[in-house]
């Protein structure tokens, strides 16, 4: 096998395997694990199906980052999923998911989850101060961070992702071992005329939107090592690794709380940890809650500004997008233009509606992600990729099946905000069609 590329795109090559799962991790791990088992008890009643609802969301978890190790061993491009969806389908589609990214999914995900930030952050320190200027300093002190270079801001995301696991698991082994177990009940599978399919369909949004993020590390792929294997194996890591610390948090929290207890909770976490080491407890975790949204975010800020830098170089962007600092070898105007995109989301405030649609956006992108891999096979039926999916095309197909079935349950679900979501998606066609006919232009 040959030495890995040294270089891409003027950018550095320095995150190495353990980068790769931190960010798989990161991308994924928010504060959605401390309130969204409650979210999911409103759905289904028994512990089992609790807890199994989490297990699904995790197989369909653990089929995408197989999908997604092969396109990267297929496409080690800078991008990612950007890469795959362009070099599948061509300009239009990866542009599309490019303006989605910046206008709706990465940006207003960062938004909310500033905002999660400011409001910890001030209970902690005890000051008040406004929500949104705390939420535009931390994300500028990231879009800073990330300037100085790739390491810097890596290095930041992996300390932040380690507290983070060890938050997690204290939450875990504190719940099993002082909290006390909710006494045994008798509770029906789902409320009024919803069936126990239909239950468990409207469980697994909230379930698929936690375990969401496992694509973003793959934006980066430009600036790993060896992004063939790294890429892969961190994916499959990753993604491992989240699929375990969810099932266990589901399980404590039900184990302690009781299926009543954990629907009714606001804040299921911090009720875990108060019944099993009192206030302490509770301080505890709106300090794991802190880190955990600082992660996200230094997450967001490291990986989304590659596909803009990759939608520049393309042509199907403002150039200066594609600019590499010759100092840093970091895409500079890229990250300042996520750290202001996601700070005017934060201080408008409409940040809250924008995440009801960016489900139903996101997984549209993912199932065409995964049908990517049949346009590669057959394409390149010759190439002979360093890691393959198992049990190809049943688990592809099983991924690609779930995503869109989580789609039209979204879209059933929240049809109004679903139509904002693709109105948003289809002005993007102009866009894209406007930058199509300057490049030609620029080329003649």
């Amino acid at each position: 096998m040959s030495a890995p590329d040294t270089s891409s795109h003027g950018l550095a090559r320095r995150l190495t395997l353990f980068d790769a799962t931190m960010l798989v991790m990161g991308g994924i791990i928010g504060s959605g694990i401390f309130v969204t088992p409650a979210e999911v008890a409103r759905h289904v009643g028994t512990p089992l199906l609790v807890v199994g609802v989490w297990i699904l969301g995790g197989l369909v978890a653990l089929a995408a980052s197989f999908v997604y190790a092969e396109l990267a061993a297929r496409r080690p491009e800078v991008g990612g999923q950007y890469a795959y969806l362009r070099d599948a389908y061509g300009p239009m589609p990866a542009f599309l998911y490019g303006w989605a990214l910046l206008l709706v999914i990465e940006s207003g995900g960062m938004a909310a989850v500033a905002i999660t930030f400011a409001r910890y952050f001030a209970d902690l320190v005890q000051i008040a101060l406004p929500d949104s200027a705390v939420a535009v300093a931390v994300l500028a002190l990231l879009t800073l961070i990330n300037c100085i270079g790739v390491r810097s801001g890596s290095n930041v995301q992996s300390a932040l992702m380690v507290l983070k696991i060890l938050a997690i698991t204290a939450l875990v082994v504190v719940g099993l071992l002082l909290a006390p177990a909710a006494p045994a009940e008798m509770q029906p599978t789902s409320s009024g005329s919803l069936s126990t399919l239909a239950a468990i369909g409207a469980a697994m949004t909230p379930v698929m939107f936690s375990y969401g993020g496992w694509q973003t590390a793959s934006f980066v792929a430009g600036e790993m090592r060896d992004p063939r294997r790294d890429l892969a194996r961190g994916l499959l890591l990753g993604v491992a690794g989240v699929v375990v610390l969810y099932t266990a948090v589901a399980f404590v929290c039900v184990l302690a709380l009781g299926p009543a207890g954990l629907a009714a909770s606001k804040t299921p976490a911090t009720d875990v940890m108060r019944l099993a080491v009192g206030e302490r407890g509770a301080t505890f975790i709106a300090l794991g809650v802190t880190i955990s949204t600082l992660g996200f975010l230094s997450q967001g800020m490291l990986t989304a500004p590659r596909v803009y830098f990759a939608m520049a170089e393309d042509g199907l962007f403002f150039r200066s997008v594609a600019r590499v600092n010759a100092t840093t070898r970091v895409p500079m105007v890229a990250i300042a233009l996520q750290g202001v995109a996601a700070a005017i989301i934060a201080v408008s405030g409409t940040f809250g509606q924008i995440l009801s649609y960016v489900v139903s956006v996101d997984f549209l992108f993912f199932g065409l992600t995964g049908m990517a891999l049949f346009v590669f096979r057959r394409r390149d039926a010759d190439e002979r990729a360093s890691f393959k999916v198992p049990g190809h095309p049943f688990t592809t197909g099983f991924y690609i099946l779930a995503c869109w079935i989580v789609v039209v349950a979204t879209v059933t679900n929240n049809p109004l905000n679903s139509l904002i979501g693709y109105a948003i998606l289809a002005a993007g066609i102009p866009a894209c069609l406007y930058w199509q006919r300057k490049k030609r232009r620029a080329a003649a």
